[in-house]
């Protein structure tokens, strides 16, 4: 997902985040990633780029960026967490455990089993999120 600058700035104030130039230089530079990266890639990724942006800052900046609802933070990384830059709409992802391929999928059939489940053990649903990993068409062809 390849964004202007201008778009970029747009997303961050309408989810409540100041759009610094350090923010922006990694929204940036993760918008460039059809995937996802961890922080030490995507630091790394800066680095050659001739970035003053310290390790510490892109952990803090992808942290706020995820609490903030910019990023969607994944897990199938062997216990380290991936950032991605997702459409807005609800989705949920494929990730392929080899080359770690993402893909949004924008359908869900879960809304009336997420509220079966939750309404059984007490809970209220606010919000649900799917990861389903695994091995994409090339991977297992290859």
């Amino acid at each position: 997902m390849t964004a202007s600058r201008e778009a970029l700035s747009d997303l961050l104030e309408r989810k409540g985040v100041r759009a610094t130039p350090r923010r922006l230089e990694v929204l940036e530079e993760l918008a460039r990633e059809p995937d996802d990266v961890t922080a030490q890639q995507l630091w790394g990724r800066l680095r050659e780029r001739d970035s003053g942006a310290g390790l510490a800052t892109v952990y803090r900046t992808l942290g706020l960026l995820s609490e903030s609802g910019v990023v969607d933070v994944l897990s199938h990384h062997g216990g380290e967490q991936c950032y991605r830059l997702c459409g807005d709409e609800h989705h949920h992802h494929l990730l392929c455990e080899r080359c770690h391929r993402v893909v949004e999928v924008q359908e869900c059939g879960l809304d009336d089993w997420v509220a079966s489940a939750a309404e059984r053990h007490g809970f209220v649903p606010t919000d649900h999120r799917v990861e389903i990993v695994g091995l994409c068409a090339d991977c297992r062809s290859g």
